[in-house]
């Protein structure tokens, strides 16, 4: 049973300095072309399933038209909701509009995901984007004003020449917006970005480490559960679809450089919009077998605070945790820790996740 979905929608009005994920200018008419294949990727791959989370992500969701929106909700209509469905939309400050929440409301969306990546205008100017806090402010109470208390800010640190003070003035500004999810980055220079192509330095690792300390320790006093290791929310309103791929759940993933998890099969889709309209789209299959599964469960699972459920994997592969891989040397090196239910990474070694992960890969 497939019961999450990905909606990957490549837009941009403008191109940030830091950003690989799979997005592009738009323009009506590739628009309308993209949105048309898209409703024909779902026809032909939903198997009417209720679906439990529903995430539209991009690129940048909110930069559709009204009118190219209005065609986006129609497409959603394909699928089967549940009727506790969490259903999330990104969205950027300066393009999303009381018109378009509007629509997004009445046609379910219940969770709005804001990239806001930094509170400090001098810094925004440095990452490309074209919003300051002011207008960041103002759209949050936009969106708590037509009834979607569920929101989620990302914010983007480790930036180069930013400092610790800094960073709490970031993170004092999120949580003066009273909501209830902040999603944490450390700044990644990619070759084929705007950084990447100026050669773009990475901060200092021990200064990244701090960072990534002060946010877990500062975000833990103003009472967020810090559930992920990049992420932290108030009381239990987790991201329920992103839960989804850290317990090694299967997935649709629908739309241009999306990726998918159906039945044994780990798929991702042509970044080539082009090619994605011409129903050229699937570009990578990987068939996975027991062992793989087991795999990937570590590696997502390990991403939670609290890991891995030991009953729910004896159930899922037959097979004891501990007996699997070289659980038992990472617990006697402390770089994991068991207990009743779970195993778990250490929280001191959160940071070094990668390293330990290393252990389970091939």
């Amino acid at each position: 049973m497939i019961t999450s979905c990905y909606i990957h929608i490549p837009f941009c009005d403008n191109i940030c300095t830091y950003c690989d994920f799979c997005k592009r200018y738009p323009n009506n008419k590739i628009i309308d072309k993209y949105l048309y294949a898209l409703k024909e990727e779902i026809i032909n791959n939903y198997r009417k399933e209720k679906i439990k989370t529903l995430y539209i992500g991009g690129g940048t969701p909110s930069s559709l038209s009204i009118r190219n929106l209005k065609e986006l909700m129609k497409i959603i209509k394909l699928l089967k909701f549940d009727k506790d469905i969490e259903f999330t939309f990104e969205c950027n400050p300066e393009n999303i509009t009381k018109e378009k929440l509007l629509i997004l409301k009445s046609n379910g969306v219940n969770r709005i995901s804001m990239g806001v990546e930094t509170t400090n205008n001098k810094l925004l100017k440095y990452l490309g984007r074209k919003h300051d806090f002011k207008l960041v402010k103002e759209k949050i109470s936009l969106i708590k004003e037509i009834g979607i208390k569920n929101i989620n800010v990302d914010l983007i640190y480790a930036l180069p020449n930013e400092r610790i003070c800094d960073l709490k003035k970031d993170l004092d500004n999120i949580i003066s917006l009273n909501i209830n999810h902040i999603s944490t980055y450390s700044l990644e220079i990619h070759h084929n970005t705007i950084l990447g192509i100026k050669k773009t330095k990475s901060i200092n690792e021990d200064l990244d480490r701090k960072m990534y300390d002060f946010i877990c320790n500062y975000l833990k006093e103003k009472d967020f559960n810090h559930y992920e290791i990049s992420n932290f929310c108030k009381d239990e309103t987790f991201s329920y679809h992103n839960l989804g791929y850290w317990h090694n759940e299967k997935y649709y993933g629908f739309g241009l450089g999306a990726s998918g998890y159906i039945d044994n099969v780990r798929y991702t889709n042509t970044r080539s919009i082009i090619n994605y309209i011409n129903n050229k789209r699937i570009i990578y299959k990987e068939e996975v077998n027991k062992k793989d599964k087991m795999i990937y469960e570590l590696i997502l699972g390990f991403r939670l605070i609290n890991g891995i459920n030991k009953k729910i994997f004896k159930e899922k592969y037959d097979i004891e945790l501990i007996n699997v891989f070289n659980i038992r040397d990472l617990i006697r090196q402390g770089l994991l820790i068991e207990d009743d239910e779970y195993i778990r990474i250490k929280e001191d070694n959160l940071y070094i996740e990668n390293m330990i992960l290393e252990n389970f890969v091939d």
